[in-house]
């Protein structure tokens, strides 16, 4: 493929046009589109500049593919009207059919019984025809041959009887006067999205809901509670038969569907024909028992009484029934509240549905709680539980990470104005953990630590100064959630220092890249005070055990090193050749804080210092500089500690070999040798230790001075320790 990378460049909607329609080209092959463009790209700007302009044209897909959603979900809400529209016109068309049934039915009766009073005895075998296959019947189904009360009598042991058999469904489904057994049978469910046989269950259709249970596989006749469906939140859809799946019919419970399979076709019609019913009558008697409450009820008159006080005492109790008078629940908009927040649920308008429960619980706030707002209090609690899983979706890690905290925002305030800050803000937090694991798994591992470590620190900190800012943002008002977003910060931190360290440490880098990553580290959590969050002492506590590993490591490495060069030591002056070499000497010992060098310097490129001391110095120091880098004061005591093992295997080395050099002239050299180190390199290094920590130190002084003593009598045989 030909590819010109000038072409995304240049600026303006042309470049961006024609980068569009090179990949959305039929041919296109990424692998090769890559290969090119790193092979004729400038430099590293420009493969920036070009992974810019791909990730605008990205963002202008997805807002595009969102207009494009938005836009085919309106024409779905659409459609869901029309089609119940059409809906409501089979319902009416399915009340005709059902009135010339029962006129056929009435017509068929008289015809019947007039047979009847011609013939006594044709009527008397048609009766006990009758009987015999109502005891035959299902002892589920009620009979409606009985009167009026064995018929109710006859409900209520069904129920009770239903009872029995289900486990788990005594408390969800209390007994009432007024609840009773419709229809029952055998049932398969099959899996919606794949068509595969899930499990055998058991239906129990009641005059206000349906019961699902699934059977136990060692007791038989006995089922177990699995699900229980409100009616009114109930749709019945009937799934065309497609060999060899037929007899089915779709229950759809938002979120939710399930597809269940009849024994055949007859039952399956059974079913969808009494569950219309049992909801068509539902919504009937929960109608006129709506208008029955609405009517106004006289007021009882009380009986005449003599006593002349006894009227203002009924003045006065007639107030408070003024104030309890029913609440009138036959306004329009709360007629339609639980479908409007169906809608608003289905169109992901969140704000507008706790709108209209906050709008609801005002209405609500100061009225009596009758069995009519009881019940509506049960539809309403249904939606808003529908309502916490969608937005609890909307936050659970599972979701798409991007936009950052503020995309979390919504769903976030939602669920406070619900009254559940606590789980927003454990969603939140487990959201952002999420978000920022990932950005530190996908974040790539560079040839050069130190190069990581930047970009390392940049993506965890930015995150977790986001992350801060918008919670603060979000729970401004619930105090209590503070404590939360510490320990998650906690949780945040060590997962970041498992990063860091897994780089740093674990790779054996030096002890000079080590102290820069943690430099930069100490750096961006700094950032953090800005919005009143310190963190440094938990870095600190964090990485201590992985700095003091190195701390030891380079110690050890320095002493084997000194002791090395002491075993070669043959007390001899230095002789650098050069006078370039001379001068880069006397400045790396000025670096190190050594500014009367010059003093130990001769002619000819001549140093009167023995190469051993004259390393010893420059090691020791860039140490002591490296080690403060990364000093806090749980190091203070194995840093010092370090120094001074160091610092004694050069004073011991120098102290046996003045007390076993016989020759004159060299014990000379030896004790100049020992006057720079115990003059010049202890003094600067105790200097440098308290200017960098801040106080001095003893262990040093008590060196130096058990130093001192060992000059005045270079004869003694007592080592320093």
């Amino acid at each position: 493929m030909a590819l010109a990378l000038g072409e995304g460049g240049g600026g303006g909607g042309g470049g961006g046009s024609r980068l569009r329609r090179q990949l959305e080209s039929g041919g296109f092959a990424a692998a090769e589109y890559v290969k090119q463009l790193s092979q004729q790209s400038d430099g590293d700007r420009d493969l920036q500049e070009h992974r810019q302009r791909i990730q605008a044209l990205q963002e202008e897909t997805a807002q595009s593919l969102k207009r494009n959603v938005y836009q085919n979900y309106r024409q779905f809400i659409e459609t869901a009207r029309e089609i119940s529209y059409l809906e409501s016109e089979m319902y009416q068309l399915s009340h005709i059919l059902t009135e010339q049934k029962g006129i056929m039915e009435a017509v068929t009766q008289a015809l019947l019984l007039q047979a009847d009073r011609d013939d006594p005895a044709l009527g008397v075998r048609r009766a006990a025809a009758a009987a015999a296959a109502a005891a035959a019947a299902d002892p589920f189904l009620p009979l409606s041959a009985k009167d009026a009360a064995a018929s109710e009598e006859g409900r209520q042991r069904t129920l009770t009887t239903l009872l029995e058999k289900v486990e788990g469904c005594r408390d969800l489904l209390p007994e009432s006067p007024g609840k009773y057994l419709v229809y029952n049978g055998d049932l398969l469910e099959y899996d919606a999205d794949h068509m595969a046989q899930i499990q055998r269950v058991h239906a129990f259709l009641m005059n206000d809901c349906l019961l699902v249970a699934t059977a136990l596989p060692n007791r038989r006749g006995a089922y177990r509670y699995n699900a229980l469906y409100p009616l009114d939140g109930l749709a019945v859809v009937n799934v065309k038969d497609n060999p060899p799946m037929k007899d089915m019919f779709k229950l759809l419970m938002f979120p939710e569907s399930r597809i269940f399979q009849a024994e055949n076709a007859k039952i399956k019609k059974e079913w969808l024909e009494v569950l219309e019913e049992t909801k068509r009558n539902r919504a009937l008697s929960e109608k006129r028992r709506l208008e029955q409450e609405a009517l106004p009820r006289p007021a009882p008159t009380p009986p005449e009484s003599t006593n002349p006080f006894e009227e203002e005492e009924e003045e006065e109790e007639e107030e408070p029934s003024a104030e309890e008078e029913a609440v009138d629940l036959s306004l329009e908009w709360i007629q339609e509240l639980p479908e409007d927040l169906d809608v608003c649920i289905a169109q992901r308008d969140f704000e507008g549905a706790v709108d209209l429960l906050d709008k609801l619980n005002e209405y609500l706030g100061d009225k009596p709680v009758s069995q009519p707002v009881k019940e509506l209090r049960a539809k309403v609690d249904e939606r808003v539980r529908q309502l916490t899983d969608v937005l609890v979706f909307e936050l659970s890690p599972d979701r798409s990470l991007r936009g950052g905290p503020r995309a979390t925002r919504r769903a976030v305030s939602q669920l406070i104005r619900l009254g559940q800050s606590t789980k927003a803000c454990e969603l939140f937090l487990k959201n952002r953990a999420a978000a920022v694991h990932t950005a530190i798994r996908q974040l790539r591992i560079e040839g050069a630590t130190l190069l990581y470590i930047h970009k390392l620190c940049h993506v965890f900190f930015t995150s977790l100064l986001e992350t801060a800012r918008e919670f603060e943002t979000d729970f401004a008002g619930n105090n209590g959630c503070y404590s939360a977003f510490v320990v998650w910060a906690r949780s945040s931190m060590k997962m970041f220092v498992d990063a860091f360290s897994k780089q740093v440490f674990d790779s054996k880098e030096s002890l000079s890249t080590a102290a820069e990553c943690v430099k930069v580290a100490k750096e961006h959590c700094k950032q953090l005070s800005d919005i009143g969050l310190d963190l440094t002492f938990i870095i600190h506590a964090l990485l201590v055990k992985d700095i003091k590993g190195a701390l030891q490591s380079y110690k050890d490495i320095i002493i084997e090193a000194t002791k090395h060069r002491n075993s070669e030591e043959m007390w001899r002056r230095m002789n650098l050749m050069t006078p370039e070499a001379l001068g880069k000497l006397r400045e790396e010992m000025k670096s190190c804080g050594v500014g009367n060098f010059d003093q130990y310097t001769g002619d000819d490129c001549w140093v009167n210092l023995s190469y051993t001391v004259v390393a010893f110095t420059k090691q020791t120091m860039a140490f002591l500089e490296e080690a403060l880098k990364l000093y806090f004061p749980e190091l203070h005591m194995v840093l010092l500690e370090s120094l001074v093992e160091i610092i004694l295997v050069a004073v011991q080395h120098v102290d046996y070999s003045l007390r076993c050099e016989q020759d004159p002239e060299k014990k000379a050299f030896i004790r100049q040798n020992a006057s720079f180190l115990y003059e010049t390199v202890l003094p600067v290094v105790e200097k440098r230790f308290e200017e960098g920590v801040g106080k001095p130190a003893k262990q040093l002084q008590d060196l130096r001075n058990a130093s001192r003593l060992m000059r005045i009598n270079p004869e003694s045989t007592t080592s320093v320790v």
